[in-house]
């Protein structure tokens, strides 16, 4: 007789309530604050998967363990909805993690920071060839991107599926890339959305952040969201109950 196979345990946690450095529609034209994203936790049998780190390395460890008892050496996958600097902050926490993107993501955003990266370390080398003083500013954004390059490099195309349940949605709009995560339950379906609805007054009010590299995109794929999931965990806020299904 076939031994029984335990039923798949599905978890999923908010571990930081994310923010915009600047909220539109609360009349912000301005960064007044430091904007990350909302991190989640998401667990099966066969992984454990940090979707956005978006806040600093020691500060994210000390979430992580306060609201799951895990330790960064126990996450699996590490999956980022875009690569906004805002989404992986801390990134690094987890070396012992694969490290996924979309495909589309990788590529679009590969392209202009490795010709950024060629720029200024010719202008440095300029700089240097003429004994001059590289510029302060241009120095500080060749350490940027010289991260955002070996961060990108280990970052690899993540499978339509990460693990059984959980399967990428794509939501390109806010980057061209950008996708999230839609995880299947017996009773529900969530969908982790990224900058596609960042916050619950973009979802009441059916907009998008004015930043989008396709606003065209970005309201479509705003509306497939909605279509898709019974819950949400917004870019830049908690979890919430589709607007659509409530009283259903």
């Amino acid at each position: 007789m076939p031994t029984p196979q335990p039923a798949r345990q599905m978890d999923i946690r908010v571990l930081s309530i994310g923010t915009l450095a600047a909220h539109p529609l609360w009349e912000e034209r301005h960064p007044v604050r430091t904007g990350h994203s909302t991190t989640t936790l998401v667990q099966t049998n066969d992984a454990k998967i940090i979707v956005d780190p978006g806040l600093p390395a020691t500060v994210l460890k000390a979430r992580l363990n306060e609201r799951s008892g895990l330790t960064p050496d126990q996450i699996t996958h590490v999956f980022l909805t875009s690569f906004n600097p805002e989404c992986r902050r801390g990134i690094e926490l987890f070396d012992k993690a694969q490290w996924l993107i979309s495909e589309k993501e990788r590529e679009s955003v590969g392209v202009p920071i490795a010709q950024s990266l060629a720029r200024i370390a010719q202008s440095k080398e300029v700089a240097q060839q003429a004994n001059e003083e590289f510029d302060e500013s241009q120095q500080s954004m060749l350490q940027v991107l010289q991260r955002d390059v070996a961060e990108l490099s280990r970052c690899i195309p993540a499978p339509d599926s990460i693990v059984e349940g959980v399967d990428l949605f794509p939501l390109p709009g806010f980057s061209l890339g950008l996708c999230g995560l839609l995880i299947a339950e017996p009773t529900r379906t969530t969908l982790l959305c990224g900058d596609a609805i960042p916050t619950v007054e973009h979802l009441e009010e059916g907009k998008v952040l004015p930043t989008c590299a396709d606003r065209k995109l970005a309201q479509e794929s705003f509306k497939e969201a909605i279509e898709i999931a019974d819950s949400l965990i917004l870019g830049r806020d908690n979890i919430v109950i589709n607007p659509t299904r409530k009283g259903i």
